[in-house]
């Protein structure tokens, strides 16, 4: 099992119908799923953060937030 999280809950996202959470059957899907998810969040959510899919350790891969990124704090209270 492969599985994509969101590493931090900004207030777009808390909004959104997005999983926090998938799992796959295979690495492809889940690379596939998080950059899907990536672009998503970057294009449709209020542009104060940029997020950035990533791999981290065994069969899971993050969506975080890029250090340095973005217009200033959204006010989701994951920032501090």
């Amino acid at each position: 099992m492969f599985t994509v999280q969101i590493e931090r809950e900004c207030g777009c996202f808390r909004k959104s119908d997005i999983q926090k959470e998938k799992t796959f059957d295979n690495r492809a899907d889940a690379i596939n799923y998080s950059r899907a998810i990536t672009e998503i969040m970057n294009e449709d959510f209020c542009s104060k953060h940029h997020f950035v899919s990533k791999a981290a350790a065994g069969n899971e891969f993050m969506i975080g937030v890029e250090e340095g990124s973005g217009g200033g704090c959204c006010g989701g209270g994951h920032c501090g």
